[in-house]
């Protein structure tokens, strides 16, 4: 052999060695995160298979259900979940993901009657717990899992707000694409990067849903963005109206919100716009948001749509602010001011609409 052939095949047996010790390496990877995910999905997962592939790894049929008291059957459901691991694993240090994505998938969250947000507390809230458990008590923590990015595709996101209601009221978001970056397992006490888009179902029409910032919620530190365009208006009347007023038979909702909270401080300018509104009672005394219905009706007429500006700030840990409340004040001010009528009474519920985001 000519000395360029013999550097040729040395080069060629070179590469196909690392190949094989890259193949090697990742099967290794691969089966180590099998056995971490089986044991941190928890007691109520079930998962139908598991397949390990040369690169990542697909669980299919997945589901976790829901603890007894939960306002749906399930906390999690997925028909394949595509798990990418990451060879950094293999030299120490802690767990890591590359990536995880979710197709056809549902989840469920709660909102309960004092405003917590409650998200897979399978996995979320009950590991939390262990860890702090375990720290308290100078043993072990769990083991530390980054997850690099978690991608939802064309999921359902089934949300119950018990804070406007008992029993919760059920909201529901379809066709859902959702993408959540840096994730640390179970501490969450880095700013997690968050996208999301779907679907708002409604009664009578469907809306849409976009959310976009960085949420790190250990500390419910946020600078978020959040759209909420054509939703239903029935869908919300628990949010807008006290029981004593009258009912929405149609209209559009449009709300537009950047949030920040920064040690538990939240300021929150928005805008709300209303279209194509249609109550149900004509009473003299009946009102909507805390403004007499005929100035409200007079100015959708002339208009076609009312726009109200308003600002957010309170502190989040303080327990006399409430941000369903708060809320729903600055709304009713707002549309007293633009239609040049008195402020007949605070009302009570838009709040839900973002209070969910923080957590109370």
């Amino acid at each position: 052999m000519t000395r360029t052939r013999r550097r040729l095949a040395l080069a060629a047996i070179v590469l196909l060695a690392f190949a094989l010790v890259a193949a090697v390496a990742l099967q290794v990877a691969t089966r180590q995160l099998r056995s971490h995910l089986e044991g941190a999905l928890g007691p109520r997962a079930s998962v139908g298979s598991i397949n390990v592939g040369w690169s990542s790894i697909e669980v299919l049929e997945l589901r976790i259900k829901a603890a007894p008291g939960w306002p749906a059957e399930d906390e999690l459901r997925a028909g394949r979940v595509r798990v990418v691991p990451d060879l950094r694993s293999l030299f120490g240090g802690p767990w890591r993901v590359a990536s995880v994505r979710v197709e056809g998938g549902y989840l469920s969250a709660l909102r309960t009657r004092d405003g917590k947000m409650r998200l897979l507390p399978a996995l979320l809230d009950e590991r939390s717990a262990e860890h702090a458990s375990a720290e308290r008590a100078g043993s072990a923590a769990a083991p530390v899992l980054l997850i690099g990015k978690v991608e939802l595709d064309d999921a359902t996101l089934a949300f119950f707000d018990g804070s406007v209601r008992q029993p919760a009221l059920p909201l529901r978001i379809e066709k859902l694409d959702a993408e959540a970056s840096s994730l640390v397992l179970p501490a969450l006490d880095q700013a997690v990067q968050v996208k999301l888009a779907g679907v708002f179902k409604g009664p009578q029409r469907d809306g849409r849903i976009a959310v976009d910032g960085e949420y790190t919620p250990a500390t419910r530190d946020a600078n978020v963005s959040a759209r909420f365009t054509g939703v239903d208006m029935v869908a919300l009347q628990p949010y807008l109206l006290k029981m004593s007023e009258t009912g929405i038979r149609r209209g559009a909702l449009d709300l537009d919100l950047r949030a920040t909270v920064l040690r538990n401080k939240l300021h929150a300018p928005g805008k709300l716009t209303l279209t194509n509104l249609e109550l149900a009672s004509d009473g003299p005394l009946t009102t909507f948001a805390g403004v007499p219905r005929k100035a409200v009706l007079a100015a959708m007429t002339e208009k076609g749509r009312l726009e109200v500006k308003f600002t957010l700030d309170g502190r989040l840990d303080d327990p006399s602010f409430s941000l369903n409340e708060n809320l729903a004040t600055k709304v009713a001010s707002g549309l007293a001011e633009s239609l040049g009528v008195s402020l007949s009474g605070v009302v009570k519920g838009l709040g839900g609409v973002v209070k969910g985001l923080f957590g109370r």
